[in-house]
């Protein structure tokens, strides 16, 4: 079985982190994002793997090589114009027909369970398989509508906004407070994992820009296809925002009993103060500077005695364009 994990897109929401490199080569704790695709594809015995690509498409050719230091093969599929979700597939069609095959999301974390998905897909002949959760928090994910034969039926809009305070408040080990509410019969939520049948291939459209959810599995469906949900309550983290990334961050330090982390070549200088903060490479910290809840890109230095709270912070000389944030001497601060 062969695997495709998309890893194509500009990453706009996750900026500036993605001026210089693309969404899923971002480092999670200390390693790129992507990385933990290709493992749990691995983990489920798919070692032949498919990446899109398009911005910064080096960031992730030097993360990954050609695979084999993660036990994987790895081809790559570089578009010159982005293609969209399925338009990514229609480039490679020729290397997927024959057998069933996943499409993944190249910015998430997760240890679902994708052999049950796999065994459920073959058990109803599926011509596609999406992977559910519960969006317990209603957060802003499209709704996907299942009858009672666990068939998709619709993808919809977005549930009315709830306080989702939830996952910071798991990350930071506080409480989440009266106003967050685990809502019983929550909508349901695409996690962007997939078994499709080469059949599907049938209803993707040709040389043009195309996505699934849009595009073909509306018309999979209106065609009697079988288009399955596998709802799976498995840990499931996804990275496409600045908030999220950083929540997701904390969450896992936290269970690592670490209230911060630093990549490589770090630097924390005497009297300064690090909480709840992701470092990446080469981070210099000065004296009785202070910074809380921030994400820190390559190379920043944060100048002695200054203090950067909720926040995202690159170097000004990465940026060609500044779309929001403010520069600060060397350095560009995005709010969170």
């Amino acid at each position: 079985m062969k695997a495709f994990i998309l890893a194509a897109g500009f990453g706009t929401r996750l900026w500036p982190l993605t001026e210089d490199r693309t969404k899923p080569a971002i480092p999670f704790l200390n390693r790129p994002l992507i990385t933990y695709s290709v493992e749990y594809l691995a983990s489920h015995g798919i070692r032949d793997i498919i990446i899109n690509l398009h911005h910064q498409p080096d960031s992730i050719r030097r993360a990954l090589g050609d695979g084999s230091e993660l036990g994987v093969r790895i081809q790559y599929s570089h578009e010159e114009e982005i293609l969209g979700t399925s338009g990514a597939l229609d480039r490679v069609r020729d290397r997927l027909a024959g057998d069933d095959f996943v499409v993944m999301n190249g910015k998430i974390v997760t240890t679902i369970d994708l052999g049950a998905a796999l065994a459920a897909h073959k058990q109803r002949n599926a011509i596609a398989t999406l992977i559910l959760k519960e969006n317990a928090a209603r957060e802003h994910f499209s709704i996907v509508e299942i009858d009672k034969n666990s068939c998709i039926t619709r993808f919809a809009g977005f549930p009315e906004s709830m306080a989702t305070e939830a996952l910071t408040a798991e990350a930071t080990g506080s409480s989440p407070g009266s106003n967050v509410v685990k809502i019983e019969n929550a909508p349901l939520m695409f996690t962007g994992i997939q078994v499709l049948s080469p059949k599907i291939l049938d209803y993707v459209p040709r040389n043009c820009f195309s996505h699934s959810t849009i595009h073909v599995y509306p018309r999979a469906m209106e065609s009697g296809e079988v288009v399955l949900a596998h709802v799976s309550d498995g840990d499931w983290y996804e990275m496409s925002t600045l908030g999220r990334y950083l929540q997701a961050s904390l969450l896992f330090m936290r269970k690592k009993g670490l209230g911060w982390i630093a990549g490589a070549n770090c630097r924390i200088e005497d009297g300064a103060l690090v909480e709840n903060s992701v470092l990446w490479d080469g981070v210099t910290v000065e004296r009785g500077a202070q910074v809380r809840s921030c994400v820190v890109a390559d190379n920043v230095r944060i100048p002695a005695g200054s203090s950067v709270d909720h926040a995202v912070v690159v170097r000004r000389d990465i940026v060609d364009e500044i779309e929001r944030g403010e520069i600060i001497g060397e350095n560009v601060i995005v709010k969170l």
